[in-house]
């Protein structure tokens, strides 16, 4: 190991734990070779060296989590070989058993849609099973999932493998050296101070697992982490167990087990997990222990035990205790800090370092070197928490007791995290509830899911894969956005206004449609990066020469303010306000909007008067509104940007108003319905920033011949300039109206994967369940291709008939938007 601080580097990683060894390994693999890794102590002494090493994908549900799980457990594989270090890999095989219908259900869902990206997976019997793990009881066991490639590493050997790597094209690691502070000028990160002196940099590295979050906030960084106890008991040599003896992973116990010097490994992720070190992560915590808590862990120790019976008569040889640090959302936190150029963050990887540890170690430092994320980053972006929310001590001491289990059980389609709730809720929660709805959470919004007749009716009474109890009450308010007239709180639509004389060059910069309109007229339009990658799509109105507004979703809010900031040229003036607490979105949308707003206000809502895509100030009632007519459900309707403080009267004079139309409120079930049955596009749901607008069906927003071009517009020119692309997103109508589609289900054209659906919902006008998602084939996906194919999609093991379209199945000419 070096010991002498070099003056400057390209890249300074803080932290030398398996994330920074790993980033320093696929920076030099890139040809990067002044590298400087920093560890306040030893490599691995923070949480590393306790880590479980298990390779194993548990049920993967998108691209990225697939493409950097497999890409880690192919290079784990091969370090040895590659390095000369031995890394202790052994491919011993993985169980998933499913006791419950439901788990079933989730497990042959998430099976084909991994196989899809190279992962083996087989159902197997529970006899098998047995077989397999002959210790194991599985008798309550309906079936199992059997992943034949997976295995187990000894992560300080593994780390010890990259760090070789790394030092042999040029790196140096550095240990016993802390990192006092980052240095920065004019909001960049240019070094980092050590006890032991400065060292230059042109990039700075957060990669310090549980004390990442300090580190941050010296340098004013939001990072959201939460370090917490996890425990696993080590039993004494047992009878039937062999070192090649398959890692099983129980969600019904909340459990992992695995072979361990002869006894055996069990692991806890219990429901009732417990904060550590809430104020401050001890600097001198060093290879160590927790106390454990005994009474806390003893009946999640014997519902563990119910797996593996034998177990609870071993002796113990060990119960651990040691700190593994996780997120309020349970993504990564990875990618450029928000509030500070050229640094960089990876951290939070929820007590899989060793597993995403290469996935997330390649993806940074491509990031770095090629100024772009080569996989889908919407989900772990850590722009998302730019607005600095989701970090106080009362918020992670909430939280974190539910994010081990729930990163460890079973999975449902509309679940949402029950602790550190009312983060962010608009000035018409109190109404809505009295008004049956029930409550989701996104990004730390209470968002209205589905209207029951009652409050005391607004609960799940199950979850499940199939039709639940609010199933019913949200096919009414799909009617009636069809039939009559629906009104949404959609404050949580993230709102910047964007102003001053170098305004319009920054969104023209930005924006692939023509942005430089008339004051009034709004513009729906793409963002994309360098390689023609969507970075956002959402609206920009004009609300004056020199004053924006740009309207996104709130899974985009950080991403889309920092995107913009980072683009303002040198030299110009622009200000970026964010105004969406000030701002109550009620939406009135259906057949009848027209007649419900005519009846609150004396503007002219004619379409003559007041035409699709355009924007103004109106009366309704006592009170001025900025009225927007645009639509995200395929109906007539305007969307009303209503001052706080007068929320709750207008929202009560619209619903009184509406009585006589049908009015209903509707939810965010209703909106993804409505919105898929138009085919509606949503960035970070079912387009991210490895798909472009050509492919994703959105040409008509892009124009290329715009004045000045825009950031992207030479790769958007070369794929248009292709022709037909192979690859193209469709709209899917399920022929059966029985089956559901939520995502990840596979897509089949003439007996031929071809692609995987993005999201779907149940499409109420349609009659059955509607979903997009892309479809690549070997030739140009032409439309006769597309409506003469045979199409099927596949929904846990059962293809069904769907119907396959290039243009909304609904309303495809807009005659009921612009009418």
């Amino acid at each position: 190991m070096s010991t002498q601080l070099p003056s400057h580097a390209q890249a300074v990683i803080i932290g030398g734990g398996s994330i920074g060894c790993n980033i320093a390994y696929h920076l030099t693999k890139l040809g990067m070779k002044d590298v400087v890794v920093l560890e306040r102590d030893k490599l691995t002494s923070g949480t590393t060296w306790h880590a479980a090493g298990e390779i194993v994908p548990a049920v993967l549900g998108s691209e990225w989590e697939c493409e950097l799980y497999t890409y880690g457990r192919n290079m784990i594989a091969g370090l040895e070989a590659e390095t000369g270090q031995a890394t202790g890999w052994r491919e011993v095989g993985y169980i998933q058993p499913a006791d419950t219908p439901e788990r079933v259900e989730e497990m042959r869902r998430g099976a084909a849609f991994m196989r899809r990206f190279g992962i083996e997976v087989h159902e197997i019997t529970p006899a098998e099973a047995a077989e397999r793990f002959p210790i194991g009881d599985f008798s309550n066991t309906i079936t199992a999932f059997w992943y034949p490639k997976e295995g187990r590493t000894n992560p300080v050997d593994t780390t010890m493998a990259l760090a070789r790597g790394a030092r042999s094209r040029g790196a140096k690691i550095i240990e016993d050296t802390s990192v006092v502070d980052i240095i920065t000028r004019d909001g960049k990160a240019v070094g980092v101070r050590t006890e032991k002196g400065d060292i230059k940099a042109d990039n700075v590295v957060i990669a310090a697992g549980m004390w990442s979050c300090q580190i941050g906030a010296k340098a004013g960084l939001n990072l959201p982490l939460q370090a917490a106890e996890h425990y696993y008991l080590i039993t004494e040599p047992m009878e039937g167990i062999s070192r090649d003896l398959p890692l099983v992973e129980d969600p019904h116990s909340w459990a992992y087990f695995r072979e361990e010097v002869g006894g055996l490994l069990v692991g806890l992720f219990e429901p009732d997990a417990a904060p550590w070190h809430i104020d401050h992560i001890p600097e001198n915590f060093t290879f160590g222990e927790i106390d454990p808590d005994w009474d806390r862990m003893a009946p999640h120790l014997e519902r563990a035990f119910e797996r593996v019976p034998q177990a609870a008569e071993a002796g113990i040889r060990k119960f651990f205790c040691g700190p593994e640090s996780f997120t309020p959302d349970l993504a990564p936190l990875v990618g450029p800090a928000p509030e500070l150029a050229n640094c960089w963050v990876a951290a939070g990887l929820n007590s899989l370092g060793i597993l995403n540890g290469p996935g997330i170690g390649m993806t940074l430092a491509r990031w770095i070197v090629e100024g772009h994320c080569p996989v889908d980053h919407t989900a772990f972006n850590v722009e998302r928490f730019a607005d600095g929310t989701h970090n106080t001590p009362a918020f992670r001491r909430a939280r974190t007791p539910e994010l081990l289990a729930k990163s460890f059980g079973a999975h449902y389609p509309n679940e949402s995290f029950k602790t550190a709730r009312g983060l962010k809720q608009s000035a018409l929660y109190d109404r809505l509830k009295a008004a049956g709805a029930y409550f989701s959470e996104s990004h730390g919004w209470e968002l209205p899911d589905w209207f029951a007749p009652t409050p005391e009716q607004a609960k799940i009474e199950k979850y499940s894969w199939g039709r639940q109890n609010w199933f019913d009450w949200h096919a009414e308010e799909h009617r009636a956005a069809r039939e009559d007239v629906i009104i949404m709180d959609m404050s949580s639509m993230s709102k910047f206004l964007v102003q001053g004389p170098d305004a319009c060059a920054l969104l023209s910069r930005v924006s692939c449609n023509e942005v430089d309109v008339e004051p009034g007229r709004l513009v729906y339009t793409a963002w994309v990066n360098e390689t023609g990658g969507f970075e956002a799509d959402l609206t920009v109105t004009r609300l004056e020469q020199d004053k924006f507004m740009v309207v996104v979703g709130e899974n985009s809010h950080g991403h889309t303010e920092t995107w913009m900031r980072r683009h303002i040229g040198e030299g110009e003036f622009v200000t970026i306000t964010d105004v969406t607490p000030g701002i109550t979105q009620i939406n009135i949308h259906g057949p009848k909007a027209r007649d419900l707003m005519q009846k609150v206000s004396d503007a002219d809502l004619s379409n003559e008067g007041f035409p699709f895509m355009t924007g103004r100030n109106i009366d309704v009632g006592f009170f001025s509104v900025f009225a927007l007519r645009v639509t995200y459900v395929g109906e007539l309707g305007w969307e009303l940007q209503v001052p706080s403080l007068h929320a709750v009267q207008v929202y009560d004079l619209l619903m009184e108003a509406g009585r006589e139309f049908g009015i209903r409120n509707a939810g965010m079930q209703t909106l993804s319905s409505l919105r898929l049955e138009k085919a509606y596009r949503d960035f970070g749901i079912d387009v991210d920033n490895t798909d472009n607008p050509i492919e994703a069906g959105l040409g008509f927003a892009v124009k290329l011949d715009k004045p000045g071009g825009f950031v992207g517009r030479d790769a958007l020119a070369d794929i248009k300039a292709a022709g037909v692309p192979k690859n193209r997103m469709l709209q899917f109508l399920l022929q059966d109206p029985e089956p559901l589609l939520y995502g990840n289900e596979l897509i089949y054209l003439n007996g031929q994967e071809v692609g995987h659906i993005q999201i779907g919902a149940y499409g109420h006008t349609l009659g059955g369940a509607v979903g997009i998602g892309f479809a690549e084939t070997d030739a140009p996906l032409k439309a006769e291709i597309v409506n003469g194919g045979d199409w099927e999609i596949d929904i846990a093991g059962t293809r069904f008939k769907a119907t396959a379209s290039l243009k909304p199945l609904f309303d495809a000419g807009m005659t009921r938007i612009k009418c």
